[in-house]
């Protein structure tokens, strides 16, 4: 990024790839640059409580690019004038609707909208003692439809396998293996990973930590990678050179690339009705089919709560039925006619 500020230049490396990438990078920066100018003691307008949250916290989610464009919608719906101190339970009704108008999901209207202005109004109350209205965000937070549990099959698993690039199969083979969240995957770096105690450490949502051992075929696949790049676990090849890159080099892999492949890989599959997370439930069905353990799922994927795994519990309740019906089947034998019964058929 090269830009200038109040007779000020301020330059240096974004570590992107591409220009999409790099012009947030560049847009981020300057807001850090502006939030500078933060004074708490005085009301804040949206747009300066907007770039002093994305300097204290928001740069710093594993989903940066996705807290970003949220706080950016934000702005131009709510206005970058508007104090926070003006924002009640109408104005939230109303971005809640403007977001829902625009055909996504309940799910994104909850993450995009009420979980981030929800997180900047706690902050501005709690840390810069600003003074926000009392919003019922209960009230605003849409339901969402119980998650469905959708599994690839083996035929669907080597669709994708065939349709992916071959430099981007590692994270999606690993995807299927460990059941981690995309995010998970593209900031998994080698620091984390101990070849010795066959584990690895990966941060999932709301920054907690979980450690994971590695199987045999997770074993193959990391070490395979280990002298692919310095740090990052997952990395591709550069065929089209940008800025600070290099044709043939490898860089890490990034949310948005990760997602653009696997968006191409779909299509080229021509699987229906499968999202990237479903590989995530993918592994934690085939764990629960084999075991039946709905603990050993619970740390797999990192759940706090039991409850929350227990949409496989009905797993292990359809391979019981099926072990029993297998099993009466095999007991099944012709039944001995009484001495009453032989004498009724005469």
């Amino acid at each position: 990024y090269d830009f200038r500020y109040r007779r000020q230049r301020f330059s240096g490396p974004t570590g992107c790839t591409s220009k999409r990438e790099a012009e947030k990078v560049e847009d981020a920066e300057r807001e850090r640059v502006k939030g500078l100018q933060f004074d708490a003691s005085k009301p804040l307008a949206f747009k300066a409580a907007a770039a002093q949250y994305w300097n204290e916290v928001g740069k710093f989610h594993r989903n940066h690019v996705d807290t970003l464009r949220s706080l950016e919608w934000l702005q131009d719906h709510l206005g970058a004038g508007t104090m926070i101190s003006a924002i009640n339970d109408a104005t939230v009704a109303k971005a809640v609707a403007k977001r829902r108008g625009e055909g996504v999901s309940a799910a994104t209207v909850n993450r995009s909208v009420n979980e981030v202005l929800r997180a900047l109004l706690r902050r501005a109350r709690r840390t810069w003692k600003q003074t926000v209205e009392d919003i019922e965000w209960k009230d605003h937070f849409l339901k969402e439809p119980q998650e469905r549990v959708r599994e690839a099959t083996a035929e669907e698993e080597a669709k994708f396998m065939a349709s992916i690039r071959g430099d981007y199969a590692p994270a999606l083979r690993f995807a299927l293996l460990s059941g981690c969240r995309r995010a998970e995957i593209v900031g998994l770096e080698w620091k984390d990973v101990d070849f010795f105690n066959r584990e690895f450490r990966v941060t999932g949502k709301g920054d907690k930590t979980r450690t994971i051992p590695m199987t045999a075929a997770i074993y193959a696949l990391l070490w395979d990678l280990k002298d692919h790049h310095k740090t990052a676990v997952f990395s591709y090849v550069v065929k089209r050179p940008r800025e600070g890159a290099t044709k043939g080099q490898r860089v890490p892999i990034t949310m948005e690339g990760f997602k653009t492949e696997w968006r191409r890989t779909k299509g080229r599959a021509g699987v229906e009705d499968y999202r990237f997370h479903d590989n995530r439930h993918t592994a934690a069905t085939r764990l629960v089919r084999a075991t039946g353990n709905l603990k050993a799922a619970q740390k797999l994927l990192g759940h706090s709560e039991l409850a929350t795994t227990s949409r496989y519990s009905h797993l292990t309740k359809d391979d019981l039925r099926a072990a029993m019906e297998a099993s009466d089947a095999a007991q099944t034998v012709e039944p001995k006619q009484t001495p009453a019964a032989v004498e009724n058929k005469k």
